[in-house]
Parts: structure tokens; sequence; C-alpha cells
């Protein structure tokens, strides 16, 4: 059955399994290789400040992606729809401007921060900071509906920042005209140290199901196949589940293998690789390696290629890495100009 709180269509996945947006992780080259597996329900992109994007273009008049890297990181391709762009901020004419800009851009939908637990973050009074703030919280979620020309704005938060202030924080983005909330099952001081509480997320589906059935809701935590966040979701009523760290270095998550060879995980690294170097080239290549050893995990001989790789300064050397060690495969990807 289709929920009708779906606004792109036929959802891929019901439960909906949407892929979180992970700072230096789901940049457009990682994401492109996911989809290109199998996608999943919704995408997100990394957080992309709201005043970084109003500075350089506004101030700086940086308007095109070769001239704005936060344009860069916004790229997305058509296989990866529907596509979120989340953003993050404290101030609402700028959230509002941020908003503009990502719908000029062709997103399916506006996400907004309210959960980032990063101490950088928080001293922008950004992230998960606005849970404490929630006059402010509800003032950038009208601009950012105000920027959106119509397109869907949800937001991504968590328990609570110090404190589980689930009863009281809930309520005020059911009622503030989003269409669906992300809940990670943690409060922002717990950061991923402790289990994820998904009793609290059927909680909060009962609060949802009383103030705002039209509200869709995700929940987020500790999930590690496709088949137990499918479970999950059913389990405690959401509408689907996000799932982040188990995607790294395991691109193919929402095809719902459970063991993928050497060869293919070599071949994901490489076209990978290639293409962040096409992508992102304002971005150190030493960024795409550090996804290098979740694409390893568990191989085995995995830690003696992953040596050489780390070694490795540019797309074109990790190619000739993979090809010492018997990868034979093609680069298909549309960066081969990164070679």
């Amino acid at each position: 059955m289709v929920s009708p709180r779906f606004p792109f269509g036929v959802p891929r996945h019901e439960p909906w399994v949407a892929l979180a947006p992970m700072a230096d992780a789901t940049d457009p080259a990682f994401r492109r290789l996911v989809a290109s597996y199998a996608p999943p329900t919704l995408t997100w992109t990394e957080f992309v400040s709201a005043d970084g994007l109003w500075h350089l273009i506004e101030r700086e008049g940086r308007k095109t992606p070769e001239d704005n890297p936060l344009l860069t990181d916004l790229q997305y391709s058509e296989c990866e729809r529907p596509i979120i762009a989340q953003l993050f901020g404290s101030n609402p004419q700028r959230m509002r401007f941020a908003a503009r800009v990502v719908a000029d851009l062709g997103f399916d939908g506006i996400d907004i921060n309210m959960g980032c637990p990063d101490r950088a973050v928080l001293r922008q009074g950004a992230g998960a900071s606005l849970i404490e703030q929630p006059s402010l919280a509800s003032e950038l979620v009208a601009a950012a509906r105000e920027g959106a020309g119509g397109l869907p704005v949800s937001v991504k938060t968590r328990l609570g920042l110090r404190h589980d202030v689930l009863e009281a924080w809930l309520p005020v983005l059911l009622q503030g005209g989003v269409w669906l909330v992300t809940i990670h099952a943690r409060t922002a001081r717990e950061l991923s140290k402790v289990p994820a509480r998904w009793e609290r997320i059927k909680d909060a589906v009962a609060l949802r199901n009383l103030l705002a059935p039209s509200v869709a809701i995700l929940g987020n935590g500790d999930i590690a196949s496709l088949t137990e966040a499918k479970e999950k979701a059913r389990t405690v009523g959401v509408d689907g589940t996000m799932v982040g760290r188990a995607v790294l270095g395991a691109p193919w998550f929402f095809r719902g293998d459970a063991e993928v060879g050497f060869e293919e995980r070599v071949d994901a690294l490489v076209r990978y690789s290639v293409s962040f170097a096409a992508l992102l080239p304002h971005k150190p290549f030493t960024k795409a390696q550090r996804m290098f050893k979740a694409f390893l995990r568990g191989v085995p001989g995995g830690k003696v290629v992953l040596r050489e790789l780390l070694a490795a300064r540019s797309a074109s050397e990790v190619v000739q890495v993979a090809r010492r060690h018997g990868w034979k495969g093609e680069v298909a990807f549309a960066a081969e100009n990164a070679l």
C-alpha cells in the first residue's frame, strides 16, 4: 500500500528506506554510486550552510558551480531523484535565500538540519541547538517554505540536545508546516555512543497520529541491513527509516546484498574515486580516501590493498593499484576525464 504522505509518486521501497545526509560522505560522487546499484526511496545531500550560500552568492557574486564550492556540493544526477537538499543555519532571512537557491537548482525538497551535534554548528545556533530554540526553529521552517517555491520542507532532528525532550519538541515541528520529520533516536550529547532508543520513535508516531496525521515520520539509528530497516519501520509504525553508517563503503545497501566480493568492492571504490576527482575538484583527494577502509572492511587481504590505496595521490593512481591487484573493470562513469 502506497502511503498518502509521500509526495513524489510511488515510493521505491515500502516502508521507505532513505539515505541519510552525512558530512564528507554523501557527496555527489558517493550518491551517484549508490544510485547506480539500487536507489533508496529518498536521497539527502550533505548539509550545506545557508549562511555560506548567501555570503558566496550575494556578497561575493560567485553564482556558478565552477566558482562556488557550495554549489558544487549541491550537484546531483537525475538517477538520484527524489533528492532533498539539506541546509543548516540559524538566520531566517538567509535560510529563505538558500531555500530559493535550492529550489532554482531543481531539487525535489528541502530539509533543515536540527540535529547535528558538531560543536562548530552548535556555536552558530544551528543544528541540534535549535531544539532549545523552538521559536527560532519555527521561523526557519516558515522562511524555508517561503523561499522554496512550493517544494516540500522537512526537518531532521534528535530526541533532544542535552536531554530527551521529545514530547515538548516534536509538536513544534508537527504543527509548523513540515511534510516530514526524521528523528535520530538519541540526544545530541549522546552522539552515537549509546544504542538508539527506537521505543521513543514509537512514541513519536503516537504523537504524530494525535497532532498531525498527515506528517510523515522517519526513524534513524543503528540500522545494519535493508531487511532490518523495513522490519524496524513496521514494528514501530513509522513511514520508513533512514540509514547512514551502514551504507558507507556499501553502496549496494539498497539492493539488499548481504555479501559482496573483493572484485565488486574494488570496482566500486575505483568508480567512486574517479567520480570524486571529476565532480569535486575543489576537495582534496584525501577526503575520498577516508571511505576506502569502509569499502574493504572485512575483506581477506584488504589491509594490504588499503595501504597502497591510501598512498595513492590521485584517482589515476587508485586505478593503477586496483589493476595490480587484478581489477579488470572499466571506468564507466561520466568522470573518465579525471584520469
